[in-house]
């Protein structure tokens, strides 16, 4: 955009809060319009968060880079056979196929750990890999006996309770791909659950710990949430509804900036 083309259009007195949050404000105004560069950064807001939504995740990818590591992995389907048929019929995404079930290896663990694609398949291609880093040595430290990552191809987060009762596990942590926003198509969010049981548990029985990104929550903060919230599950008992962050860290606020306004 040439300075004329700058020039041709109205500013916005709030212009400078622009500085501090991805959320669309201060755009200014062309006669009664938006600007043309605000209306095409619209549009590419928006093609990213549908790309977001229906580009298929690579599994196989995430599976290679876990095994890189040590760490084991199983890929998993849910009955939603395809992205249309889990968009239209959200409850089929909360449960494993016949085959899958039949693939779950045996054995109980303390934790199970599972990925799923969720909403948008760029949180965890972005993140998700980078977290379990963080994550796995943490529980392993801890003691807890874990499964192979259950890696979940149009999973729900309720596709963690089916998984958590197979194995007997006491805590169950699903990575999801958060419903993308016009600033934040990559936010990946971590359901947490005390005892999950398939068809039994709600989404009161869970913890959610949102809006991980690079814009947003840290790797490390949101490791820091969920550590405490397996502390205090362990000790109470309990999660969801009864269960409060406490966590504080100062500057945490600055980190998640106006992700949530205007999407």
């Amino acid at each position: 955009m040439s300075n004329n083309d700058e020039q041709a259009f109205t500013l916005d007195p709030w212009r400078s809060l622009s500085q501090f949050t991805t959320a669309r404000i201060a755009l200014g105004r062309a006669g009664m319009s938006l600007p043309t560069r605000a209306c095409l950064e619209f549009q590419l807001a928006h093609a990213q968060a549908r790309d977001a939504v229906h580009i298929p995740l690579d599994f196989a990818g995430i599976a290679l880079r876990l095994n890189a590591r040590g760490c084991p992995t199983q890929t998993l389907q849910t009955q939603a056979e395809n992205r249309s048929l889990y968009l239209q019929r959200p409850d089929l995404g909360r449960l494993l196929s016949a085959s899958a079930l039949e693939c779950l290896q045996p054995g109980p663990a303390d934790a199970v750990v599972v990925v799923a694609d969720g909403l948008s398949s760029k949180a965890i291609a972005h993140h998700a890999v980078a977290f379990l880093d963080l994550l796995l040595p943490q529980l392993q430290a801890n003691g807890y006996q874990l499964p192979p990552v259950c890696l979940v191809q149009h999973g729900r987060v309720a596709v963690g309770d089916v998984i958590a009762e197979h194995y007997k596990a006491r805590l169950c942590i699903v990575l999801i791909g958060e419903r993308p926003g016009l600033s934040s198509p990559d936010s990946m969010g971590i359901y947490y659950t005390y005892q999950a049981k398939s068809g039994i548990s709600t989404d009161a029985d869970r913890n959610c710990i949102s809006n991980i990104h690079h814009n947003g929550l840290s790797y490390e903060q949101a490791l820091k949430k969920l550590l405490f919230l397996i502390e205090a599950s362990e000790r109470l008992r309990l999660s969801g509804v009864n269960l409060k962050d406490e966590t504080t860290e100062a500057g945490l606020e600055n980190n998640q900036q106006g992700n949530f306004l205007l999407d």
